[in-house]
């Protein structure tokens, strides 16, 4: 199937997002002088504006392309759990299987000047989503899933992703034959066992393989080390400026980078978690995901701050190289 009728099916098609819910702050500035204080930076705050990030992010990447999203996860009962359901329900993302808690709601928040992040302070909860807040996130799932082409879990360590939330989602999804994807945290690569595919970057399959990747040897040997011991369909490791490998059961391949430039690569895992998820429900097979999801990828990382890719970017960079998918 070719690009044009893929991107044009991307409307048709319900993505339930599940995973950590995060709230980006950014604040901008310049810098013009060092404090008297101590040898850091004075920044003069010019502006400040809060965007999507996390599991939010990854819904909103969704929305950008032209699909229909639902999140799932958990939020405070605090201010920054109210911006952040005011921000999904303005980009027309569905929010309402965010289970309200007496946690904290993660914030990232961000000093940028003159295009730098200077630093980022977190206030966060990581602690495990159990009782309750597990329970109603599980039952909305068993409902929600059926009515959904695919699950993405992005899982940000911040304490929604479990095995059992994924082992419910697996279940869940086969009996549909949902399409799962995860973003996955190194440490809980064992909770993946069955989903349909896994997107680590470079480090991450690294250490999940245990194979220090040097070469394309070592790149291979770990790739189909994950693809074995995670028992899914395929994994895209991502690889920065050197682009992307998918792995498959009958075949490995190589896609290099369309980005032009790199500012900022903040958000770059969403965005290609989200673009794979919706190409192949959309009728792209593996490769072709891949190659959407990797000009996705590119275009993202050359913008500053958390980014989402448009349906119409995303066309236009696939037109300029259209050989580059089958």
């Amino acid at each position: 199937m070719g690009y044009q009728k893929i991107l044009a099916s991307f409307k048709k098609k319900k993505i339930l997002v599940v995973g950590d819910v995060i709230l980006d702050r950014y604040i901008w500035g310049t810098v013009r002088r060092i404090s008297p204080e101590a040898p850091v930076p004075v920044v003069e705050i010019t502006d400040e504006n809060f965007l999507l990030g996390g599991a939010s992010n990854v819904a909103h990447n969704v929305v950008s392309l032209g699909g229909q999203a639902t999140v799932v996860g958990v939020a405070g009962r605090d201010r920054s759990g109210d911006i952040l359901r005011e921000i999904l329900k303005e980009k027309g993302i569905l929010c309402n299987g965010i289970v309200q808690d007496a946690r904290t709601t993660t914030v990232k928040t961000r000093i940028v000047a003159h295009s730098q992040q200077v630093v980022r302070f977190d206030r966060e909860n990581r602690d495990k989503v159990d009782g309750k807040s597990l329970t109603m996130m599980l039952d909305y799932l068993q409902e929600a899933i059926p009515s959904h082409d695919a699950v993405i879990i992005s899982d940000y360590k911040k304490g929604v992703v479990s095995q059992r939330l994924v082992k419910e989602i697996v279940r869940s999804a086969g009996k549909k034959n949902v399409f799962v994807a995860v973003d996955p945290k190194v440490s809980h690569f064992r909770f993946y066992k069955g989903v349909s595919i896994i997107t680590p970057n470079l480090k991450e399959a690294s250490s999940a393989s245990g194979i220090e990747i040097r070469d394309e040897k070592t790149l291979i040997q770990a790739g189909k080390t994950l693809l074995k011991k995670i028992a899914c369909k395929a994994v895209l490791i991502t690889r920065g400026e050197h682009g992307m490998s998918l792995f498959e059961k009958s075949h490995v391949v190589h896609i290099p980078t369309v980005a032009q430039q790199v500012f900022d690569v903040t958000g770059a895992g969403d965005t290609v978690v989200a673009t794979f998820a919706l190409a192949h429900v959309s009728g792209a097979d593996m490769e072709q995901s891949a190659v959407i999801a990797n000009h996705a990828a590119g275009i993202v990382v050359g913008e500053v701050g958390t980014a989402v890719v448009t349906h119409k970017k995303l066309a236009n960079s696939l037109a300029r190289n259209s050989k580059t998918i089958k």
